[in-house]
């Protein structure tokens, strides 16, 4: 794993050695550089395989295409054969060096044959053209900017803004987004200036001339329905293919165990392709915060699988921790399951360098409870209509809760967009400040009138909305919130963390399987179930589905009440200048005298000022 960037056009090497310093974290154990004709690529690297010539930029036999790697690429070994076969010749062992001779084999199609999370950076000197990829699923960040002639590009927004002509000018749809789900979507940042190369996209420039496209997107065509038991097999099949090649590594490796299917499947494959006990980490709370502990099912996979355990109650200092997230976050993202993702990689670092974790699972198997509310939302439509608009009045009285399940607030979100079409029912019970909170708490018209979501949700040609709704799942949520903050949290510890259910070849599998299979009889995740029936303890298979979570709002009532008070109060808000002093200081109201639950705004108001703090002041 490492961190990448480069500058084409009024070059500056030391700009460039800035960048890679600004990155350290993602790779401490060397540097590199190549300055071409007013170019220059840069990398940081951390040494996962072949630790003795691996180091970067790495050239071809010509040294005419030199290229800077961010990820793995699971399957170079068998594409390192084909192209020997094709006469191309190695000095390396890497992945790295296979990409660059696959890209002199197939050009810009070269990204088709690659099967891990990479970005990537090329130069062609011969050419003068500079071709950048991210992987399918967003796995590795990608960022790029191109202001006065210069373009740069880098796997964090903070190396670019190393650049001191960078201009730090917020971009109001942006923030939008933010508040609207907590965290900003590509093709957008924070910033005017900068863009996310989105997931599954090229980007080539030549001659001043930026050209970007998308290679891959996910199928969800079920051209025929087979038995379940069929499904099964090619489900447990794929999955000892996908584990297996995860587990390629020179250095020591481990998995992130929270005890729920999705991490438990991992480490029960895994079990399968090692002669030693895997080691393992999980992490929970104090007793008074038992309902967000799954602490007794991460040991009974434990047990049973026979690992080296590690377990790490936390009691964080949050005021202490939180500035220190939120450097490495560099976005205003308000996901407060970052905590925990940075604090579990911490201390895993202790024990080995790469972890593989169970991110993906919910989209591609059906674990959201939210796709179970779309099933149940295509009987409750047939209600008639003036009952729904009453129960929807009725949805903000719902009595909510502060634990892990807050079943009032799940039901108050289920009723509120009632009666409004499928997407934007689906929309709302993703949003946590809607249309009316937010022209009440902007100091800016509120101008986003069409989400990138909604775009998704139409772009999949299906009859079955969950298709659709995981289609979007797949291509926003899980790339710009789930995969960011893995990338963001563990890199920032020097971690690298693999996530072999979003493996491209698997996704494809599934999403060929029709969700009436996947959720049978209103039950999250039966087919997966099915497949792990005789893998892993009924006690995890039947347990309630829990998210990763903190108790948030327990932290804001207790550890962090003063803080929050300080930090947003009328004269901070004021001085910052982006929201309404009065609305914020009337969501603390509501809040703290117990007449709602908006813990999930205050966090993205409070996150909003730590990140500004961090990087406008700054």
């Amino acid at each position: 794993m490492c961190g990448i960037c480069g500058i084409v056009g009024k070059y500056d090497k030391q700009l460039l050695e800035k960048m890679c310093d600004a990155m350290v974290h993602r790779g401490p154990d060397s540097d590199g550089i190549f300055s071409g004709t007013d170019m220059g690529l840069g990398i940081r690297r951390l040494r996962i395989i072949d630790l003795e010539t691996g180091d970067q930029p790495i050239h071809n036999e010509n040294k005419n295409l030199w290229i800077v790697l961010n990820g793995e690429i699971y399957n170079y070994k068998e594409l390192k054969e084909g192209l020997i076969k094709k006469g191309h010749r190695f000095y390396t062992k890497t992945d790295t060096e296979v990409i660059l001779h696959l890209y002199e084999e197939y050009k810009d199609d070269c990204v088709d044959f690659l099967r891990g999370m990479f970005s990537f950076a090329i130069w062609d000197s011969d050419k003068k053209r500079l071709f950048l990829a991210r992987d399918r699923v967003g796995i590795k960040p990608l960022y790029y900017s191109f202001n006065n002639g210069r373009f740069i590009f880098a796997s964090e927004l903070k190396a670019i803004l190393k650049d001191e002509s960078a201009v730090k000018s917020i971009d109001s749809e942006s923030l939008e987004y933010y508040l609207t789900f907590l965290y900003i979507p590509a093709p957008f940042t924070i910033f005017k200036s900068v863009r996310k190369l989105p997931p599954a996209h090229i980007l080539t420039m030549q001659d001043g001339i930026i050209k970007i496209r998308r290679y891959w997107k996910l199928d969800f065509y079920h051209d025929k329905i087979e038995a379940e038991d069929d499904y099964v097999e090619k489900i447990k099949s794929m999955l000892e293919e996908v584990t297996k090649l995860h587990m390629v590594s020179d250095v020591p490796i481990g998995a992130l165990l929270s005890g729920g299917l999705d991490s438990s499947a991992v480490v029960a494959l895994m079990s399968e392709f090692t002669q030693h006990p895997i080691k393992t980490f999980s992490i929970g709370f104090e007793e008074k915060f038992s309902s967000y502990n799954e602490l007794e099912f991460s040991r009974l996979v434990a047990k049973q699988f026979g690992t080296e355990h590690h377990e790490f109650i936390i009691k964080p200092n949050i005021i202490e921790t939180l500035p220190k997230i939120i450097q490495y976050l560099e976005e205003p993202f308000a996901d407060s399951s970052a905590i925990l993702n940075y604090l579990i990689c911490k201390e895993a670092k202790k024990f080995v360098t790469v972890g593989l974790t169970g991110i993906g699972g919910d989209e591609i198997f059906g674990g959201y409870p939210r796709y179970l509310g779309l099933m149940v939302d295509e009987h409750y439509q047939r209600f008639p209509r003036f009952l729904r608009a009453a129960l929807s009045g009725f949805s903000g009285f719902i009595p909510q809760t502060t634990d892990s399940q807050n079943i009032g607030g799940r039901l108050s979100r289920f009723f509120k967009g009632s009666c409004a079409n499928t997407n934007q029912r689906y929309l709302s019970w993703l949003t946590y400040f809607d249309a009316v909170m937010k022209s009440e708490l902007l100091n800016q018209e509120v101008t986003v009138r069409n989400y990138i979501h909604n775009d998704y949700l139409n772009e999949l040609e299906t009859s079955d909305f969950i298709d659709k709704a995981s289609y979007m799942d797949i291509n926003t949520y899980l790339p710009d919130d789930l995969l960011i903050m893995a990338d963001r949290m563990s890199m920032a510890n020097s971690f690298e963390l693999r996530v072999p259910l979003c493996d491209h070849k698997l996704m494809e599998l599934c999403a060929g399987i029709p969700f009436s299979v996947k959720l049978k009889g209103l039950k999250l995740k039966s087919l997966f179930k099915k497949t792990l029936n005789n893998v892993l303890p009924q006690e995890v298979i039947n347990k309630r589905k829990q998210g990763f979570m903190v108790p948030l709002a327990d932290w804001l009532k207790e550890d962090l009440r003063d803080f929050v008070k300080d930090s947003l109060s009328n004269e901070a808000i004021k001085k910052r200048g982006y929201f309404n002093p009065e609305y914020v200081s009337e969501v603390l109201d509501l809040h703290f005298k117990g007449k709602k639950v908006l813990t999930h705004q205050i966090w993205a108001l409070l996150v909003f000022e730590l990140w500004a703090q961090k990087y406008l002041d700054s």
